[in-house]
């Protein structure tokens, strides 16, 4: 991805040890993380969160493309809102998977389907031919943002993480041009 994606008023970037602040207000958040797949218990702290940084910024080169992790910075003030992942889903780990977490502050102003479609679109210059997103069945948030980025509803199922889920799935054709 070079030095990231631009969009109108965000960068999707790489992580920085420098972000530890700012990811902990996204991941060390309760309404943010009761709703990650996998389940993940909140980050408790700055120095528990940079050792998650860390282990996310030495695995990243070790990654094929699209899979990964960035940082959501806004254009304005250089503030970390989210993050965003791409990585394949168990079990069968065919599957590649969409995600994206923001801190709550930043939550109502579509920076998720904002920088998401900005990653759809670089994911999909790079041979694969679908992306999945899932969501819990209560997260409206979750479900409405796959809507927003044109990811069509396929599902529900409980093959993944052992939680019933419901999937949803984005191909080249869906993206509106």
């Amino acid at each position: 991805m070079g030095n990231g994606l631009t969009t109108e008023r965000l960068v999707v970037r790489d992580w920085q040890l420098d972000d530890a602040a700012a990811a902990l207000a996204i991941y060390g958040v309760d309404k943010v993380t009761r709703w990650l797949t996998p389940a993940m218990g909140q980050v408790a702290d700055e120095d528990a969160m940079r050792l998650l940084l860390q282990a996310w910024i030495e695995s990243q080169p070790n990654m094929t493309p699209p899979r990964g992790r960035w940082a959501v910075e806004r254009k304005e003030d250089g503030e970390v809102v989210g993050g965003l992942g791409i990585r394949l889903l168990p079990p069968y780990e065919e599957d590649l998977e969409l995600s994206w977490q923001l801190r709550p502050e930043a939550w109502g102003n579509g920076y998720a389907s904002e920088a998401g479609g900005a990653l759809i679109r670089w994911a999909f210059t790079q041979e694969i031919d679908e992306l999945f997103a899932v969501a819990r069945p209560t997260n409206t948030r979750a479900v409405g943002t796959a809507k927003r980025l044109g990811m069509s509803w396929v599902g529900e199922t409980d093959k993944y993480y052992n939680l019933r889920l419901q999937v949803f799935r984005i191909r080249p054709s869906d993206l509106a041009d």
